[in-house]
């Protein structure tokens, strides 16, 4: 048993941020942050682009931020929430900056504002193509000022503690639900931890390592949300999984997918055929800077009319010294792999990139279940609706840990510690004899994903899909209660969970809105609604 005051489950952007602005005002509050990886892993990590905010007053405002973010959303934007991102965003940005996060400027000195896909104006902050490893840098070093931030590292939290661990029945339905800290498995020694916590906070990051092909690292397994999800939080939109467009395709194959940012085809990038001939047109008016959803249909309809495996991205009329400022990663990138992009167009795929859905959150970051918060892309804000505008996902996480923060010094002294916490039980388990059962599993589970609930859906893809999780869902939990616990079977466990709430919500939703596209029903309808679990 081990007692901390904030139990944070999540070392990216949302949980340091999280982390560091509590620290800063109570010193005497012991705040313990978990990875189930090292420290400078995380979703964070991988975002190319940068965050969007409102930076020049002379040709941007908050108003067309807004709209562009409600018009990427399609309907199903949270207005009130957007607002408080939008208009909240820049202060939050600042203070990044004034905690050592690099932006690149031009040469007058300014910052170098970006344009992407479904922006009206330019407002993008990035460093180089490397801007989330640039934050997560900056974070890092900003959390090891503080003495009360401990950030224990190879930490697998397992499942969170409510009043079901203490015997009570606990249902969906139940309003009085309390987070008491979280089961987490020392992946050094083995042992499951019992973390009794005054505050927890689920920032897990997403979940694209259910499908085949991903730009998400592999630590990206949906934990948090199932975690949520199995307490009897509520969850909200889990059909709206975001394809990024544009993943460098690679014959040889590797997880994850390396990402093209969108702002590539910010700096006039144009998506052509084989033939050279641009086909965005025939979609949208706004081309190859259409919001992300259209972009990624049509590239996968593209492919599939045309039977190929990839379609292209044109750079070659671009300014070099330009790109390869700009883009040195992916610039090194495709010259690895024997491509040009002066000399040849770049090969690109969708790859599952985002989750919109996730924890049902208030303005404030609060989930359903007392004592218990999220932020990140582990939530539903309210913030994406059905489909993310692109570099909002870092925004959401800065202004959210602000809020969260905030609550928790504002309440956390009203709550101790639960007593009489039970230990994790772990008689009648043993080692599990063969690997492959798990690695298999996981394997099959990518390939129904991929192939029934993509991009484009039917009802006969989803229920074929659902058929094939239960099957996958029964061999798992037979298994996870018969052996010892392992990372691996966790993961496999939650990603499964993931799985079967992106299809159900998916086959519940009878229209085409956003991220979620079907065959059966390819309008969308005058009535609006959340698919809330």
């Amino acid at each position: 048993m081990r007692n901390t005051d904030v139990l944070v489950i999540g070392a990216g952007i949302a949980g340091l941020t999280l982390a560091i602005k509590i620290a800063e005002q109570r010193p005497d509050l012991k705040i313990l942050v978990l990875t189930k990886t090292n420290r400078g892993e995380s979703n964070t990590r991988y975002a190319q682009g940068g965050v969007a905010a409102v930076w020049n007053p002379e040709t941007d405002n908050h108003e067309k931020h807004i709209a562009d973010t409600l018009d990427a959303g399609d309907g199903l934007c949270d207005e009130e929430i957007v607002e408080i991102v939008v208009k909240e965003g820049p202060t939050r940005v600042k203070e990044f900056i004034d905690w050592g996060t690099r932006f690149d400027k031009n040469k007058e000195g300014e910052y170098d504002l970006g344009m992407e896909g479904g922006h009206s104006e330019y407002r993008i902050l990035h460093y180089k193509d490397l801007t989330g490893w640039e934050i997560q840098r900056a974070l890092i070093e900003k959390a090891a000022t503080f003495s009360n931030i401990s950030i224990e590292e190879h930490y697998f939290a397992v499942d969170l503690i409510t009043q079901h661990q203490l015997g009570r029945v606990v249902t969906r339905v139940s309003s009085n639900i309390e987070c008491y800290g979280a089961y987490a498995l020392d992946l050094e020694t083995k042992t499951i931890e019992t973390l009794n916590a005054r505050m927890t906070v689920v920032a897990t990051g997403g979940a694209g390592q259910i499908y085949r092909n991903t730009t998400n690292p592999v630590i990206a397994t949906g934990d948090g949300i199932a975690m949520v999800y199995r307490a009897k939080g509520r969850l909200e939109n889990m059909e709206f999984v975001q394809f990024h467009p544009t993943a460098l395709y690679n014959p040889a194959g590797e997880n994850p997918d390396f990402l093209v940012s969108e702002a590539v085809r910010g700096y006039g990038a144009i998506l052509k055929t084989a033939e050279k001939k641009e086909f965005m047109e025939k979609y949208d008016e706004r081309k190859s800077l259409a919001p992300r959803d259209i972009v990624a249909r049509a590239i996968d309809n593209e492919m599939k009319s045309r039977g190929v495996d990839f379609m292209h991205l044109d750079c070659q009329h671009l300014d070099k010294e330009g790109f390869v400022k700009h883009f040195p990663t992916i610039y090194d990138k495709c010259i690895s792999l024997g491509i040009d992009p002066f000399k040849q167009m770049i090969p690109v795929v969708p790859a599952a990139h985002y989750v919109c859905g996730g924890i049902k959150t208030d303005p404030i970051g609060r989930s359903s279940i007392n004592r218990l918060y999220a932020c990140g892309e582990c939530t539903s804000s309210g913030l994406h609706g059905a489909n993310r505008l692109a570099s909002n996902s870092l925004l959401e996480a800065m202004v959210f840990a602000h809020r969260i923060a905030d609550d928790v010094l504002l309440t956390i002294d009203k709550h101790d510690f639960v007593e009489g916490l039970p230990e994790w039980n772990t008689k009648s388990t043993t080692d599990p004899k063969e690997m492959v059962l798990i690695t298999q599993s996981i394997k099959e589970l990518k390939e129904i994903m991929s192939s029934y609930v993509g991009i484009v859906r039917s009802n006969v893809r989803l229920k074929r899909a659902r058929k094939r999780l239960d099957l996958l869902f029964r061999e798992t939990e037979q298994l996870y209660t018969t052996t010892t616990l392992s990372p691996q079977l966790c993961e496999l466990r939650n990603m499964i969970s993931i799985a079967y709430l992106v299809t159900a919500a998916a086959a519940m939703r009878k229209e085409s809105r956003g991220l979620h596209y079907t065959t059966d029903y390819p309008e969308q309808n005058d009535y609006i609604e959340t698919m809330i679990m």
